[in-house]
């Protein structure tokens, strides 16, 4: 029989991030990602200063500012006049050591942390394995029974499973949860374009009749989303490539001559953006973080670095009490509970800017319903030094900044 003290399902950042912290304080953990590597496409290459400062904390600063990076330190959007580019929130102007945002490949940053947790002897990770259904025995979650990419599969005991295998994970098929959807005005087409030296920096925002954008600067080449409205992929596929690089053009001008490097559909990809989360994270014996508890729209672009936050909350009152061998359903409780409000804070926010910004602009409407109240708001913002580093405050840290457990660092 296969036993561990925590089980954790999915090996992204959330999960990667609570086992080296588990592991370094003497638990013993075991991590299941259902992928041969970490070598995927992934969108979600920012690490703000929240996630920063906690590398600097656990003693990873200098190996990861060895990565391969590019630093952003200013969020732009085109609402000054005639769409001129306006810096709504500058991070460079923020006080302490991370006052930017680190664009790194996530396949790096989670070598990175895998490598690290390797030196633990409490800790295993097990690629190629994917859970299948969760272990329930008189109403407590003992583990998983999984399957591995060769067709093995077997059972997998443990104290507490925690689900960081994001927003298709395994724990949101069980209904005592309760699955809570909000409605998302858009989807997201993801493609890449050529960058120029002459070109702005940092995270950029372009608007037009009816397509939102938003620009990543990644050194060498702009990741770009461009924002349709739900569900209407496939009527604007329909459309033709040149109609989509038309509008795409129209929105940001300073790339038009760089639009025609998109030749197929193929360059460009759909995310059905979601915005949910569960009632409850947790049941006796299960928790869940991340993605899994609460699916984040992409905009303000935080929710990996929330993800992080919740495994170090997790991780913090978690290790007493898996050491001790007592976790209970009290422990597991008070992880949503200290996470929740951030969690709801934040979706609030996201679900005004899709209501108040994303909404109108897919319809062909002003923002905030009023151009002349845009105007005040940015002038509001960009003129005061100190409401200027709220909305970057926002960015580089959420709502609520975690520390990890003393046990967990060095």
């Amino acid at each position: 029989m296969e036993r561990t003290t925590c089980c954790v399902v999915g090996g992204g950042p959330a999960g990667m991030v609570l086992a080296l912290l588990l592991a370094r304080a003497g638990v013993e953990v075991t991590v299941l990602e259902k992928h041969g590597d970490f070598l995927r496409d992934f969108r979600g290459d920012t690490v703000h200063p929240s996630s920063l400062s906690l590398l600097d904390e656990i003693g990873l600063a200098e190996r990861f500012a060895r990565l391969p990076q590019r630093r952003v330190t200013s969020v732009q959007l085109p609402i000054g006049p005639e769409g001129s580019l306006v810096t709504v929130g500058n991070l460079g102007a923020l006080h302490g050591k991370y006052n930017y945002i680190a664009m790194v490949p996530q396949w790096d940053l989670l070598d990175l942390l895998a490598d690290e947790a390797r030196r633990e002897p409490s800790f295993r990770l097990r690629m190629e394995t994917g859970a299948t259904s969760f272990l329930i025995e008189r109403g407590r979650v003992n583990g998983v029974r999984y399957r591995t990419a060769d067709g093995r599969t077997g059972e997998l005991r443990a104290t507490l499973t925690v689900a960081c295998d994001g927003r298709g994970s395994l724990a949101r098929t069980l209904p005592e949860l309760g699955l809570e959807g909000f409605p998302c005005p858009m989807d997201a087409w993801w493609f890449r374009l050529p960058r120029n030296d002459e070109d702005p920096s940092g995270l950029v925002g372009g608007a037009g009749d009816r397509f939102f954008t938003a620009l990543i600067d990644r050194g060498d080449y702009w990741q770009c989303a461009g924002l349709i409205p739900k569900g209407a992929d496939a009527a604007l596929r329909a459309e033709g490539l040149e109609a989509f690089t038309a509008r795409f053009a129209a929105a940001v001008p300073w790339l038009a001559d760089r639009a025609d490097s998109l030749t197929s559909w193929d360059d460009v990809k759909l995310l059905d953006v979601r915005l949910d989360r569960l009632r409850r994270w947790h049941r006796p014996g299960l928790l869940c973080i991340g993605d899994a508890a609460h699916a984040m729209s992409p905009v303000f672009g935080i929710g990996i670095n929330l993800a992080v936050q919740d495994a170090v909350a997790a991780a913090r009152y978690l290790v007493g009490p898996l050491r001790e061998g007592t976790v209970g359903l009290r422990d597991v409780r008070r992880v949503q509970h200290r996470r929740w409000p951030t969690t709801v804070v934040t979706q609030g926010l996201q679900r005004l800017a899709h209501a108040q910004v994303i909404e109108p602009l897919l319809a062909g409407r002003p923002p905030f319903g009023d151009p002349e109240r845009v105007k005040r708001l940015t002038e509001l913002v960009t003129e005061s030094r100190r409401l200027n580093r709220v909305p970057a405050y926002f960015v580089a840290y959420g709502a609520l900044r975690e520390r990890p457990p003393r046990e967990s660092l060095r």
